[in-house]
Order: C-alpha cells, then sequence, then structure tokens
C-alpha cells in the first residue's frame, strides 16, 4: 500500500505486482539457497554450507517456522530496493534483482551478524569482534542498510525519472497519486513492526532443564515494544516540524517517511535501550532523513519512495546509535554467556561496541556496493535495466500490464502515447 500511494496512478500495477513478484520469488530463491547460506550448519565465518533446498531440515537447531521467519525478513530487504528504483524499471530487472539479492546477498549479511558461525555475530562462542560482536537485533544494518544500497545503487546507475529535474537541474515534485495508501501502509507497517522487533525474541517462554520449568521473555519483549514505539512518534513528530519549519506545510507523507525511519533506526538496538534512549533515537532519525532527502536533491538523485536515504541513512545511524546507548544489564540479558562484554560508549562501556559497529556499516556498504552494484551496472549494459523514454512517459500499467489501476483516472494527457501502445501490443498479439 505504501509503494502503490507513492507511485502515480499510471505506475500503480506495475509496483504492486513487482512487491508480490518480491515476496514470490524471494520465497523460491530463499528455499534454494538463502536459508542454506545463512544459517546452514556447518559453517564457517564467511557463509553457511547446508540446508540447500531445505535438506536435511528441520534440523536440532532449526524448525520451520525459523525459515518462514527468516525469508520474511529476506524479501522486506527486496522491497526496499524496489522502492527506490520504482516508475522506471523493467519488469525483468525486478526478477533478476530481488532473486539475486533474497538468494545471495542478503543471506551472506545475515549469517555475518546472526548466526551462531558468523564472524561478526554476537552469539559465536569465542573470538568475539571486539570483545562484543555487532548488536544488530532486528536488522537495522543486515535489513534496512543492506536494501537501502541496494536500492542507492539501483537509482543512481538508472538516473532520475523523466521531469523529475528540469533543464535547469531544479527540483520537480512528481508526487505519488495516493497520500490514502501511505497513510494506510504506514499503518500496516507500524503492526508490522512489532513482529519485526519484539518477534525476534522467537520465543516468549523457553524451557530449561529436565523440570520442564519456563523463564518468561515477557519483560524483555515488551521493553523492544515500547522503544520501537516511542522512537518511531519522535521521529514523526520531529518530521512534522521540522518539515513544516523549512516547507511551510505539515505535509502527511513526511511524517509517514519519518515514522518509518525511527522504526528502521531503532531496529537495531531495540532490545538493549532505554525508552528514553529511543526517543533520541528517533529524533535525530528525523534529522538525518531529512539532510539525506536534502543530499539527494542536490547531487539529481531521485528516489520515488526515499528508501535509499530512509532504510539506508537511517538505518545507518541505527548501528552508531545501539553503540552509543546500549545498556549494560540488557546487553547481558538480550546475550549471555559473557559477562565482560561492552556496551554503550555514552553509558560508560568504552569504545568496541561502537568499533565493531563501525566496521559492520563499512562491510555492508562495501558488499552490497559490490554485489548489487555490479548487477544493476550489468543489467543496464545489457539494457535489460531502464524502460524507454515512451514507456516511463505513457506508463508501465499500460505498456506492460494490460491497462491502467484506475480507469476513471487519466494522468497523462498525451493520449496518443497511449493509444500507439496499445495498437502496438494488439498488432503484436495478431503475428
Amino acid at each position: 500500500m505504501l509503494c502503490a500511494g507513492s507511485v502515480r496512478a499510471k505506475n500503480t500495477m506495475n509496483i504492486m505486482l513487482t512487491n508480490v513478484l518480491d515476496a514470490a520469488a524471494g520465497g523460491l530463491f530463499y528455499y534454494l539457497f538463502g536459508f542454506a547460506l545463512a544459517y546452514g550448519s556447518p559453517s564457517n565465518g564467511f557463509t553457511g554450507k547446508q540446508f540447500f533446498g531445505l535438506e536435511r531440515f528441520p534440523s536440532p537447531s532449526f524448525d520451520y517456522s525459523f525459515f518462514l521467519y527468516q525469508w520474511a525478513f529476506a524479501i522486506a530487504a527486496a522491497g526496499i530496493t524496489s522502492g527506490s528504483i520504482a516508475e522506471r524499471t523493467q519488469f525483468v530487472a525486478y526478477l533478476i534483482y530481488s532473486s539475486f539479492l533474497t538468494g545471495l546477498v542478503y543471506p551472506i549479511v545475515s549469517h555475518w551478524f546472526w548466526s551462531t558461525d558468523g564472524w561478526a555475530s554476537p552469539a559465536r562462542a569465542d573470538n568475539l569482534l571486539f570483545g562484543s560482536g555487532v548488536i544488530d537485533f532486528a536488522g537495522s544494518g543486515v535489513v534496512h542498510m543492506v536494501g537501502g544500497i541496494a536500492g542507492l545503487w539501483g537509482a543512481l546507475i538508472e538516473g532520475p525519472r523523466i521531469g523529475r529535474f528540469d533543464v535547469n537541474g531544479k527540483s520537480v515534485l512528481l508526487r505519488g497519486h495516493s497520500g490514502t495508501l501511505v497513510v494506510l501502509g504506514t499503518f500496516l507497517l507500524w503492526f508490522g513492526w512489532y513482529g519485526f522487533n519484539p518477534g525476534s525474541f522467537l520465543n516468549i517462554l523457553k524451557t530449561y532443564g529436565e523440570t520442564g520449568s519456563y523463564y518468561g521473555q515477557w519483560s524483555a519483549i515488551g521493553r523492544t515494544a515500547v522503544t520501537t514505539t516511542l522512537a518511531g512518534s519522535s521521529a514523526a513528530l520531529t518530521t512534522l516540524f521540522g518539515k513544516r519549519l523549512l516547507t511551510g506545510h505539515w505535509n502527511v507523507i513526511d511524517v509517514c517517511n519519518g515514522l518509518l525511519g525511527g522504526f528502521a533506526a531503532i531496529t537495531g538496538g531495540c532490545s538493549v535501550v532505554d525508552p528514553w534512549a529511543a526517543v533520541i533515537c528517533g529524533f535525530v532519525a528525523a534529522g538525518v532523513l531529512i539532510g539525506c532527502n536534502k543530499l539527494a536533491e542536490n547531487f539529481k538523485y531521485d528516489d520515488p519512495l526515499e528508501a535509499a536515504q530512509l532504510h539506508g541513512g537511517c538505518g545507518a545511524w541505527g548501528i552508531i546509535f545501539t553503540a552509543l546507548f546500549a545498556k549494560k544489564a540488557y546487553v547481558n540479558e538480550i546475550y549471555p554467556g559473557q559477562p565482560g562484554r561492552p556496551y554503550g560508549l555514552l553509558m560508560g562501556g568504552g569504545g568496541r561496541l561502537l568499533a565493531a559497529h563501525v566496521v559492520q556499516i563499512l562491510v555492508v556498504a562495501g558488499w552490497v556496493s559490490v554485489t548489487m552494484g555490479t548487477l544493476f551496472w550489468l543489467l543496464q549494459k545489457l539494457r535489460l535495466l531502464r524502460i524507454s523514454s515512451d514507456e516511463e512517459i505513457a506508463g508501465m500499467d499500460v505498456t506492460s500490464h494490460g491497462g491502467l489501476a484506475y480507469v476513471y483516472h487519466d494522468e497523462n494527457s498525451d493520449q496518443s502515447l497511449k493509444t500507439s501502445f496499445m495498437k502496438t501490443k494488439m498488432d503484436g498479439s495478431t503475428v
């Protein structure tokens, strides 16, 4: 819904179909390759080596529900990327990048930081990175930075949409067609984030010992839900007033994006910070988003959903935020077994956690840039990435998907283009 409302009406069916295919292609390729690369055991610090096609699965370590949950994270990263390259990308390019991202690029990153063998994982038994590993509980870096940086490269290589900047290089706003759908999508994502962040505990109850007694994680899960809520709320309000000062308007789209930027930022540290720190996280995330959007405009970078700025920029801030504000008691609660584990710099824990998190930002940016940047460059060279200018002006719903999503809504005044494309399609089908 968020994606559909953020594009122009003439590309609504296209963006919704790409979202469906992100999930479908992602499901198949994560099943065939992705889960094995992320969590296959035995493994090394770089990648997993078992469970291709879920062979020898379920195992003593994982069941099918864990696969399903991790698939949802993988397609979330792919969905982020689709927003950056919306309204000018060939459909085949969506299928190729989505399969590649969910089958290889994202799983490798998640193995590094989330598997028990990953070289930077806090769950390692020994040889922790800077004595800590990276605390990225639900994926500010693993999910949001991966999707955002992939989208950044796609949009950079494709270039801006036709009409996004005038002949003098001045920014021209290409408004999405439905603020209503954007708000609906935002509320759905808000609700879903409680599965994303608190859900990353995987179990509310854990069984210990032969007695079968239970130890509840209710307090930590509840705290995580609260920090998630406060970061998003703080970011939304900061964006509201910040954009009002800058533009003179109360803009609902900006507020929705600010809210989501706060969520993306708190995702990594949601389980290890106090509620008051989450408010700071959201406040700064709003500033990061506004600043990244200004930079994007200055450099003539076009991202219809602000996905690279929101997920990449705010996700990177979230990684730094966790290294500054992670609380010792919460770190030891969530990651037990290492009593001397470093915690937040501003909480008296020293700089080792911050060093580990700077490494995360660098390696995620490097890995995604090399893999996805190369893929988008190859697609461009093979002429499989961007649609023609005539198709872009007419809209992909007409040129590729059989007609407009709204039969009563005619956004493009040049009827000759639409008529020409429909005639070409009909003539081609009779050959």
